[in-house]
């Protein structure tokens, strides 16, 4: 069906739709590219839960080091949820497609649109238009329907599982609405 770069948040998230996508024929090479995430532990806990699955479904990743200053140097401290996701979104998706055209990969998605917690829509949105950008096309596909059979495989294949987003301000919003319940 063609080659596709996956843009992977992490490795819980990419159980589904790397299964999908291998199943329809595709050549998945995947792509961890994720400034957001905070602290530097977390990232590397996603990481290497990424490294554990990619080795057991012997598929190749290319990994970039931590560079939070990407993503602070996009993402202004005062902005709201609504406004910051995308800003993040556009900023992985960018760099997930840039690679792919200097790559020569005919395709790139991502792992966010598995996830029940993110606007599939916006993504979509930014993904089209990136794609009109780069001449690659961004492979949409809704990954939802299988979020919660690969959160169980996770589990049961031990491979860590965050929670939350990523980024610092959605670590300190879970930690507030704990805090919240708690009172």
């Amino acid at each position: 069906m063609g080659n596709v770069l996956l843009h992977i948040c992490c490795g819980p998230c990419s159980i589904y739709p790397f299964s999908l996508l291998k199943e329809k024929g595709y050549a998945i090479t995947g792509f961890f590219y994720n400034p957001n995430i905070y602290p530097v532990e977390e990232f590397l806990k996603r990481r290497d839960a990424l490294y554990e699955f990619s080795k057991k479904e012997n598929f190749g990743i290319v990994y970039f080091e931590y560079l939070p200053e990407d993503f602070f140097a996009q993402i202004e401290p005062n902005l709201s949820q609504t406004e910051r996701c995308p800003k993040c979104w556009e900023l992985r998706l960018l760099k997930t497609a840039a690679y792919a055209q200097e790559n020569n990969f005919e395709f790139f998605s991502t792992t966010l649109l598995v996830s029940p917690y993110q606007n599939q829509e916006k993504i979509r949105e930014l993904g089209e238009r990136i794609a009109q950008k780069y001449g690659v096309k961004f492979l949409y596909e809704d990954f939802r329907i299988g979020f919660r059979e690969a959160q169980n495989r996770a589990k049961e294949m031990g491979l860590y599982r965050q929670k939350y987003c990523g980024c610092v301000y959605s670590k300190m919003e879970r930690e507030e609405a704990i805090l919240g319940k708690k009172k």
